[in-house]
Protein backbone atom coordinates (compact mmCIF):
# COMPACT_ATOMS: atom_id res chain seq x y z
CA UNK A 1 0.00 0.00 0.00
CA UNK A 2 0.90 3.38 -0.65
CA UNK A 3 1.84 5.84 2.37
CA UNK A 4 2.41 9.24 1.46
CA UNK A 5 4.14 12.11 3.55
CA UNK A 6 3.04 15.90 3.04
CA UNK A 7 4.33 18.48 4.43
CA UNK A 8 2.11 21.25 5.51
CA UNK A 9 3.80 24.69 3.86
CA UNK A 10 4.23 27.08 6.84
CA UNK A 11 3.71 30.19 4.65
CA UNK A 12 0.48 29.15 2.96
CA UNK A 13 -0.87 27.53 6.76
CA UNK A 14 -2.20 28.93 9.19
CA UNK A 15 -4.97 28.82 12.40
CA UNK A 16 -7.64 30.77 13.73
CA UNK A 17 -9.41 31.22 17.01
CA UNK A 18 -12.34 33.25 17.86
CA UNK A 19 -13.48 33.59 21.43
CA UNK A 20 -16.80 35.73 22.64
CA UNK A 21 -15.93 39.16 24.19
CA UNK A 22 -17.87 41.38 26.23
CA UNK A 23 -20.89 39.02 25.48
CA UNK A 24 -21.63 41.12 22.45
CA UNK A 25 -19.08 39.86 19.53
CA UNK A 26 -16.09 37.69 18.42
CA UNK A 27 -12.40 38.71 19.08
CA UNK A 28 -10.52 36.85 16.55
CA UNK A 29 -6.49 35.66 16.65
CA UNK A 30 -4.28 34.11 13.93
CA UNK A 31 -1.03 32.22 14.01
CA UNK A 32 0.90 32.14 10.84
CA UNK A 33 3.46 29.62 9.80
CA UNK A 34 2.05 26.56 11.31
CA UNK A 35 4.25 23.47 10.71
CA UNK A 36 3.68 19.92 10.18
CA UNK A 37 2.97 16.93 8.32
CA UNK A 38 0.19 14.53 7.46
CA UNK A 39 0.93 10.45 6.13
CA UNK A 40 -1.66 8.98 4.57
CA UNK A 41 -2.56 6.06 1.97
CA UNK A 42 -5.54 7.13 0.28
CA UNK A 43 -6.90 3.77 0.11
CA UNK A 44 -6.56 3.89 3.73
CA UNK A 45 -7.13 7.09 5.03
CA UNK A 46 -8.49 5.69 8.28
CA UNK A 47 -4.60 4.95 9.07
CA UNK A 48 -3.36 8.34 8.43
CA UNK A 49 -1.06 9.91 11.09
CA UNK A 50 -0.92 14.18 11.15
CA UNK A 51 1.02 16.81 13.55
CA UNK A 52 0.59 20.33 13.73
CA UNK A 53 2.84 22.29 15.62
CA UNK A 54 2.03 26.24 16.02
CA UNK A 55 4.50 28.99 17.32
CA UNK A 56 1.72 30.66 19.97
CA UNK A 57 4.93 33.71 20.38
CA UNK A 58 3.58 34.82 17.27
CA UNK A 59 -0.08 35.29 18.06
CA UNK A 60 -1.88 38.26 16.20
CA UNK A 61 -5.43 39.70 17.11
CA UNK A 62 -4.72 43.33 15.59
CA UNK A 63 -4.30 45.01 19.02
CA UNK A 64 -0.24 44.89 20.18
CA UNK A 65 -1.58 45.15 24.07
CA UNK A 66 -4.39 42.43 23.80
CA UNK A 67 -1.66 40.25 21.81
CA UNK A 68 0.88 41.07 24.92
CA UNK A 69 -2.00 39.76 27.27
CA UNK A 70 -2.99 36.62 25.27
CA UNK A 71 1.50 35.58 25.45
CA UNK A 72 1.15 36.56 29.14
CA UNK A 73 0.42 33.38 31.80
CA UNK A 74 -2.88 35.11 31.92
CA UNK A 75 -3.05 32.93 28.85
CA UNK A 76 -0.86 31.10 27.13
CA UNK A 77 2.27 31.56 29.12
CA UNK A 78 4.37 31.60 26.21
CA UNK A 79 7.48 31.93 28.36
CA UNK A 80 7.12 28.60 29.72
CA UNK A 81 4.84 27.19 26.93
CA UNK A 82 5.92 28.82 23.64
CA UNK A 83 4.44 25.94 21.11
CA UNK A 84 1.19 24.16 21.02
CA UNK A 85 1.21 20.77 19.25
CA UNK A 86 -1.51 18.46 18.02
CA UNK A 87 -0.69 14.75 17.40
CA UNK A 88 -3.51 12.85 15.43
CA UNK A 89 -3.47 8.88 14.73
CA UNK A 90 -7.35 8.43 14.37
CA UNK A 91 -9.36 9.31 11.72
CA UNK A 92 -12.96 8.44 10.57
CA UNK A 93 -14.13 8.96 7.04
CA UNK A 94 -17.61 10.41 7.63
CA UNK A 95 -18.62 11.72 4.01
CA UNK A 96 -16.48 11.71 0.39
CA UNK A 97 -14.37 14.93 1.72
CA UNK A 98 -15.06 15.05 5.32
CA UNK A 99 -12.82 13.35 7.79
CA UNK A 100 -13.34 13.87 11.68
CA UNK A 101 -9.36 13.38 13.25
CA UNK A 102 -9.08 12.62 16.80
CA UNK A 103 -5.56 13.22 18.19
CA UNK A 104 -4.09 15.20 21.68
CA UNK A 105 -3.84 19.09 21.43
CA UNK A 106 -1.43 20.05 24.17
CA UNK A 107 -1.51 23.90 25.16
CA UNK A 108 0.10 25.37 28.44
CA UNK A 109 1.58 22.01 28.42
CA UNK A 110 -1.67 20.26 29.15
CA UNK A 111 -2.77 17.85 26.89
CA UNK A 112 -6.46 16.54 25.86
CA UNK A 113 -8.28 14.63 23.49
CA UNK A 114 -9.66 16.73 20.87
CA UNK A 115 -11.69 15.84 17.61
CA UNK A 116 -11.10 18.14 14.02
CA UNK A 117 -13.91 18.22 11.78
CA UNK A 118 -11.42 17.83 8.41
CA UNK A 119 -12.34 18.72 5.00
CA UNK A 120 -10.46 17.88 2.14
CA UNK A 121 -10.23 20.35 -0.26
CA UNK A 122 -8.65 18.59 -3.22
CA UNK A 123 -5.11 19.07 -4.89
CA UNK A 124 -3.24 20.12 -7.82
CA UNK A 125 0.05 20.19 -9.76
CA UNK A 126 1.50 23.74 -8.86
CA UNK A 127 4.80 25.99 -9.76
CA UNK A 128 7.65 25.30 -7.08
CA UNK A 129 10.14 28.02 -6.82
CA UNK A 130 12.87 28.20 -5.27
CA UNK A 131 16.09 31.04 -5.79
CA UNK A 132 13.91 32.28 -8.90
CA UNK A 133 13.51 29.06 -10.72
CA UNK A 134 10.61 27.27 -11.16
CA UNK A 135 11.32 23.95 -9.65
CA UNK A 136 7.56 22.57 -10.20
CA UNK A 137 5.60 20.77 -10.94
CA UNK A 138 5.03 19.69 -7.12
CA UNK A 139 1.64 18.74 -5.96
CA UNK A 140 -0.31 20.46 -3.35
CA UNK A 141 -3.22 19.75 -1.05
CA UNK A 142 -5.75 21.92 0.28
CA UNK A 143 -7.71 20.84 3.96
CA UNK A 144 -9.74 23.05 6.19
CA UNK A 145 -9.89 21.61 10.04
CA UNK A 146 -12.32 22.77 12.71
CA UNK A 147 -12.92 22.17 16.24
CA UNK A 148 -14.50 23.64 19.65
CA UNK A 149 -12.22 23.76 22.38
CA UNK A 150 -13.16 24.92 26.32
CA UNK A 151 -9.92 26.81 26.88
CA UNK A 152 -10.26 25.89 30.75
CA UNK A 153 -9.04 22.01 29.74
CA UNK A 154 -5.49 23.58 28.70
CA UNK A 155 -5.87 25.71 32.20
CA UNK A 156 -6.42 29.00 29.92
CA UNK A 157 -9.15 30.54 32.76
CA UNK A 158 -7.93 34.40 33.04
CA UNK A 159 -11.59 36.06 33.13
CA UNK A 160 -13.26 39.19 34.59
CA UNK A 161 -17.02 39.47 35.74
CA UNK A 162 -18.83 42.70 33.74
CA UNK A 163 -20.76 45.35 35.90
CA UNK A 164 -24.28 44.22 34.64
CA UNK A 165 -23.20 40.48 34.74
CA UNK A 166 -21.63 38.15 32.13
CA UNK A 167 -17.74 37.75 31.64
CA UNK A 168 -15.19 39.12 29.19
CA UNK A 169 -13.86 36.32 27.48
CA UNK A 170 -15.97 33.27 26.81
CA UNK A 171 -15.02 29.70 27.73
CA UNK A 172 -15.23 28.07 24.38
CA UNK A 173 -13.10 28.60 21.83
CA UNK A 174 -13.73 28.22 18.11
CA UNK A 175 -10.64 27.06 16.07
CA UNK A 176 -10.19 26.41 11.99
CA UNK A 177 -6.70 25.48 10.65
CA UNK A 178 -6.20 26.49 6.95
CA UNK A 179 -3.63 23.71 5.62
CA UNK A 180 -1.92 23.54 1.88
CA UNK A 181 0.62 20.64 2.07
CA UNK A 182 2.85 19.59 -0.64
CA UNK A 183 3.76 15.68 -1.39
CA UNK A 184 7.38 14.73 -0.55
CA UNK A 185 7.10 11.58 -1.25
CA UNK A 186 5.48 8.56 -2.32
CA UNK A 187 6.09 5.33 -1.00
CA UNK A 188 5.57 2.12 0.08
CA UNK A 189 4.49 0.57 3.29
CA UNK A 190 5.50 -2.33 5.22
Amino acid sequence: MATARWSFEPSHTGAEFRARHMMVTYVRGQFKNVRGFLEVDPEEPEKALVEATIDATQVYTGSPERDAHLRSADFFDVEHHPTWRFVGSRVHQVSASGFEVTGDLTIRGVTRPVVLEVSYLGQWDTPWWEGGQNLGPRRRAGFEAKARINRHDFGVSWNDALDRGGVVVSDTVDVAIDIEAVLESAGTAA
